[in-house]
């Protein structure tokens, strides 16, 4: 079950705080660090933005559904996925430090084909459609942080691409090694072998090689 915890009045701690865990404060220092925030953008966010909750495979955005909530991981893991015909096949992870939302859905306000799974016991802050098109409105600043959050995600996904489909197996995992060391140590071997597009079986022999 995903719990969710709401700040009901000015005079309550920030999510953060009352939630017992490390960072609103480094919400707004990340997003202080892509552009500065003004007082007034920072009070807003500070009153606006949610907390949510996932224990280890829980499942944030199933397919099928529309993708309501753009999400910032304060800690934890998550995949997101899509099936084909009988197979999951993994198409990225987020952690710590990453936005995380099925765009398409999202932006669109349509049906997902994809679904986002808590690998790890996660905590995200979040705020809906709404939410965010209000800010953008009202705070110009959060435009620019928008763009370059876009044009960071971009470049990334280019990078990806490369690595993920111009190169041997081999190549493949040689490259999650040395840009995503992590993830080949806190995801399960069955989805990085997804998501590199070797056969799990294969996977094992390419690993053994190292």
């Amino acid at each position: 079950m995903i719990r969710e915890i709401i700040t009901p009045d000015r005079k309550q701690q920030s999510l953060f705080h009352a939630c017992n865990f490390g960072g609103m404060e480094e919400l707004l220092a990340f997003l202080n660090s892509v552009f500065p925030l003004s007082d007034a953008l920072t009070e807003h966010l500070s009153l606006t933005v949610k907390v949510r909750e996932l224990r280890k495979k829980e499942i944030l955005l199933r397919a099928g559904h529309i993708c309501r909530d753009i999400h910032f991981i304060a800690r934890g893991l998550l995949r997101c996925y899509y099936e084909k015909g009988e197979q999951e096949v993994c198409s990225w992870f987020m952690k710590e430090g990453d936005v995380i939302v099925s765009i398409e859905s999202f932006f669109e306000r349509k049906v997902s084909y994809e679904s986002i799974q808590a690998l790890e016991d996660c905590v995200l802050f979040y705020i809906n459609y709404d939410e965010l098109y209000h800010i953008y409105q009202t705070y110009p600043e959060f435009n620019w942080i928008s763009r370059e959050l876009t044009q960071h995600y971009y470049i990334l996904w280019a990078k990806q691409l490369y690595g993920l489909r111009m190169q041997s197996a081999q190549e493949r995992y040689d490259w999650l090694l040395a840009n995503f060391p992590e993830l080949a140590l806190r995801v399960p071997a069955k989805y990085v072998a997804s998501w590199l597009g070797i056969n799990e079986a294969h996977f094992s022999v390419v690993k053994g090689r190292k």
